[in-house]
């Protein structure tokens, strides 16, 4: 490894982004003590600005020291598809007809679980609806879940171990319930058509295998706190008429359109645009757009593919030193610390890879993927619906990290032994 000079200050500052993003509560307290300097230490407080912050940063090292060429060369270089799509399909699966649509059907289908309304409606929110993510992308299966939990089970107040531990296994199974598909998981999708990976071959080497997890997990969380979930199947108090079934239709539409052209940006950006106008014409039978909280989330993904791509000199070797084995316990672990889509896109750089290497890659970055806010690419979306149910509007890495890991084990398992 010979890094130069701007790739150092690009892996320190990475570094510090990391840990920045564990240290949001502090710049909290910092807004209520030094109340003069409050919106700075908010705006530093916001998980979601932690890694759009670090990437300025970057760049204004870039300007200084390689000059205007070379760091919008980079710039340019950078594909920001993923944040672009992301924030397009969390808004539009966000709307009032698209949760309706999908809490109909799961309402549906817990009336026939043989298990109590509130947890069944809780069970099939932690397995259904990432399963579901297979086929929606996870980015909408993650917006669908964290809206319904937080208008169903963090309704009223629960426990604190409740809400991590249902954070926890929500992050992990949107994270390896996208496996069915070679589309839906950012992971994935980095690498399915470079690798020839078809529907078959997902469902074949990973999908069933997380499907059995995502199954176990979600029932054993409803299980151990099966004594809160009452109140989970309780009737909202909803005064809004119910969508006409022709607007629930034009919506899904346009979410499939987002999701078809997922890879262009000129075509789902100009569908959400079109989407936008239809909005606005039938604002009846609407909420409020998520959208501050999806541009959160794209600018959180958008430094994390600025700062991502100066981190290739020491995490290409590092992967590549171990062995297919070896390989998947080092990409759970490096998930934790860089989105697991980078992890993939790395390995899909390296030519003559065995198909055990490979796989065994995936699954490692797929498994790793609810460890933290920065591991998956939905889990910041998750965590920008969720947070304000959370003391301090703020979630705990720590405590994700701790409620994230039973689950996270069981899909180690389910990878590894099946």
């Amino acid at each position: 490894m010979n890094p130069t000079l701007i790739q150092v200050i690009g892996a320190v500052l990475f570094a510090l982004a990391v840990l920045h993003t564990f240290s949001t509560q502090y710049f909290e307290r910092l807004a209520h003590s030094q109340p003069g300097h409050a919106g700075m230490w908010h705006l530093l407080g916001e998980v979601e600005v932690v890694f759009g912050f670090w990437a300025m940063v970057l760049m204004l090292f870039m300007f200084s020291i390689n000059g205007k060429q070379d760091a919008t060369t980079y710039l340019d270089s950078r594909n920001f598809t993923e944040p672009l799509f992301v924030f397009a399909i969390m808004v539009i699966a966000g709307t009032r007809p698209i949760l309706q649509f999908v809490g109909d059907f799961v309402r549906f289908m817990a009336r026939y679980t043989p298990l109590p309304q509130g947890m069944a409606l809780y069970f099939l929110l932690l397995s259904a609806v990432p399963l579901l993510g297979s086929f929606i992308t996870e980015p909408a299966a993650m917006t669908l879940a964290a809206l319904m939990l937080r208008d169903t089970l963090l309704s009223r107040d629960v426990s604190n171990r409740l809400k991590y531990a249902t954070l926890g296994v929500l992050f992990v199974n949107i994270s390896i319930g996208g496996t069915l598909t070679p589309f839906a998981a950012p992971p994935v999708l980095m690498v399915a058509a470079k690798w020839d990976w078809d529907i078959w071959f997902m469902v074949a080497n990973f999908g069933w295998k997380a499907a059995i997890a995502v199954v176990i997990n979600a029932a054993c969380v409803s299980l151990l706190f099966r004594k809160e979930l009452g109140h989970v199947a309780a009737e909202q108090n909803n005064s809004a008429p119910s969508v006409p079934l022709a607007v629930v239709l034009v919506h899904l539409v346009f979410l499939t359109g987002v999701v078809v052209f997922g890879h262009h940006p000129a075509v789902f950006l100009g569908l959400f645009l079109f989407f936008l106008g239809f909005t606005t014409a039938y604002q009846r039978h609407q909420n409020p757009l998520i959208l501050r909280e999806a541009m959160l989330v794209a600018f959180f993904l958008s430094g994390l593919v600025v700062l991502g791509g100066m981190q290739q000199w020491w995490l290409e070797p590092v992967l590549m030193s171990m062995d297919a084995n070896a390989v998947f316990f080092g990409a759970t672990a490096l998930t934790a610390i860089t989105d697991n889509a980078a992890l993939t896109y790395l390995g899909s750089l390296v030519e003559g890879l065995s198909t055990e290497f490979k796989t065994s890659l995936v699954a490692g970055a797929v498994t790793g993927g609810g460890l933290t806010l920065i591991a998956n690419a939905p889990n910041p979306a998750g965590a920008a619906i969720l947070k304000e149910k959370f003391s301090d509007n703020a979630i705990q890495p720590l405590g994700l990290l701790i409620a994230a890991l039973p689950p996270t084990l069981i899909a180690i398992l389910a990878f590894q032994l099946l």
